[in-house]
């Protein structure tokens, strides 16, 4: 069973098959971390099928956030709140600006 990239269109019965099959597969291991695993991966499902239906990720928007908050927690002490909010809105800007890079 040869894995496909997300965008591939697989079918709901593909998924649901390589999904039971990786749940099978974590049960059968008296591997506790894979266990761990295939519950979070039971956990975030709807996520992780919405992206390999749609290929359509926040991972851009998550970036720029974290971006933000590294700014913010940079100009922690500034004491003009207008200068850290500058700040961040700057460091957000040069995030978009930045060239993406392909995946």
């Amino acid at each position: 069973m040869g894995a496909s990239p997300p965008r591939a269109n697989p079918t709901q019965h593909q998924i649901s098959t390589r999904l039971w099959a990786f749940y099978r597969w974590c049960a059968d291991t008296t591997i506790p971390e894979l266990h761990r695993l295939a519950a979070t991966i039971q956990a975030w499902w709807p996520p992780i099928e919405a992206f390999i239906l749609t290929g359509i990720t926040n991972a851009a928007s998550e970036g720029i956030n974290r971006l933000i908050k590294l700014e913010a927690r940079n100009a922690f002490g500034f004491r003009n709140p207008i200068n850290q909010r500058l700040r961040s809105r700057c460091a957000s800007i040069r995030a978009a600006l930045r060239p993406a890079k392909p995946g």
